[in-house]
């Protein structure tokens, strides 16, 4: 990269500074919900913020259209509009008093590079496509990915009949509402045609404060985790007087906390052995209705989030899990029920452009570092679709999915000199 070219980039992206901080600001507008924001997948607060990025989209010029489950797409048309495009893209929804940069800032970022091509007068040789996606966050439907998914065709079976977890009602009424079209989904020709997109980019806050730790702006995804789910399991044995013997209870809650200690027992010996992984209990808990402090628990219930970053991994993990609860049955004489399982693909990053963010990173003297997600992320499901994908992680102190992220703008706009480097580019920007 020609230093001239470097250092118009970093003028170019710097004069979208109050751009994005201004979209940002009209995003926190969308499900503000003391503390932080509430945006649930397929609501008015969602719709909403998808109302925000598509006005900063026509400000710029850029061509605005939705596909079925009512995801935008806001493009830069190229040269030649038969190539495949380049989709940068990342999520609008939010977990309940969530913050407002997981998910927000990846759109923000695209909308930002774009505007700064523009700037420097560039029209690249393919359409550059800034993608809102709809329903990342599986904990309103107990599904990953549901936009990503939806638009590639690649839906799990039944999930348009999933219930929404506030309001009950399924997926397919709420993409109705949101004014999609859920019976265009259950056909043969998805939105999206994976072997015809280019690639697939992802900004996003990191997760675990890692970049924070080595005090370095930005990473460079090395992997998405993959994961196996049982979202709502139950173990019942029998309510017992408090001075029941041992010999005879049928105690459901000491089943959980063996179940518990079993999976940490085998995330800690994968740890030690440089396997990373995570095992997340996110609801652990006995039936409040008859639980109390002298009666043995006759029912538990949890939900199981195992994730790791590869799928042989993964397997072999399910598999010590099953045989543990089986002898957990056999030796507490309860009955476990691990419900509906869930899973999504590990999301292999393409070695060729991180290695050309690597390089566009350097050429612009932003420091980096290679990052494993320990999240999920909508790229994700474009890797399980073959489509090429790499993300760029942006420095935040208190991790996410919480009201205090905290992202800096300098941070963002380094992610997007970088972004903004590599798709003029890769495109051929002219």
């Amino acid at each position: 990269m020609e230093h001239a070219t470097v250092t118009a980039i970093r003028e170019a992206v710097s004069a979208q500074r109050g751009r994005i901080e201004h979209l940002l600001a009209q995003l926190a507008r969308c499900g503000h919900d003391d503390p932080g924001f509430t945006r649930p997948s397929y609501s008015p607060e969602e719709t909403e913020a998808h109302a925000r990025a598509t006005h900063c989209a026509a400000e710029l010029g850029l061509r605005v259209r939705r596909d079925a489950a009512a995801n935008t797409y806001m493009t830069l048309p190229g040269r030649d509009r038969t190539r495949p495009p380049i989709l940068i893209g990342s999520h609008l929804d939010t977990v309940s008093h969530g913050g407002n940069f997981d998910g927000a800032a990846g759109v923000v970022a695209g909308l930002a590079a774009v505007a700064a091509i523009q700037s420097l007068g560039l029209i690249p040789e393919r359409d550059i496509t800034v993608m809102a996606v709809r329903a990342e966050e599986s904990v309103w439907f107990q599904v990953s990915y549901l936009g990503s998914r939806a638009a590639l065709g690649t839906l799990p079976e039944g999930a348009l009949a999933m219930p929404r977890a506030d309001t009950g009602r399924d997926l397919a009424d709420h993409i109705a509402a949101s004014g999609g079209d859920p019976e265009a989904l259950r056909g043969d020709a998805p939105p999206l045609e994976p072997s015809a997109i280019h690639a697939f980019l992802e900004v996003h806050i990191e997760q675990a404060p890692s970049l924070v730790e080595a005090g370095i702006p930005v990473g460079l995804c090395t992997g998405i985790p993959g994961n196996f789910r049982y979202p709502d399991a139950r173990i019942l044995g029998r309510y017992d007087h408090v001075g029941t013997p041992r010999r005879f209870r049928r105690d459901a809650a000491m089943a959980g906390a063996e179940i518990a200690l079993a999976l940490d027992q085998i995330w800690q010996a994968n740890e030690e052995a440089g396997r990373p992984m995570a095992v997340t209990f996110g609801r652990f808990y006995t039936d409040s209705a008859a639980h109390g402090l002298t009666t043995v628990p006759g029912e538990f219930r949890f939900s199981l989030d195992v994730r790791a970053y590869a799928a042989n991994m993964l397997a072999e993990i399910e598999t010590q899990f099953l045989r543990h609860v089986a002898t957990i049955v056999a030796r507490r004489n309860v009955e476990i029920v691990l419900g509906p399982r869930a899973e999504v693909a590990v999301g292999d990053v393409s070695p060729r452009i991180r290695s050309d963010l690597e390089a566009a990173a350097t050429a612009l003297g932003i420091a980096t570092m290679p990052l494993g997600s320990p999240a999920s992320h909508d790229a994700a499901a474009f890797a399980k679709a073959g489509v090429p994908m790499a993300m760029l992680f942006v420095r935040n102190a208190n991790g996410s999915h919480n009201p205090d992220e905290a992202m800096e703008i300098d941070d963002l706009m380094d992610a997007v000199a970088i972004l903004t480097a590599w798709l003029v580019a890769e495109t051929g920007c002219a």
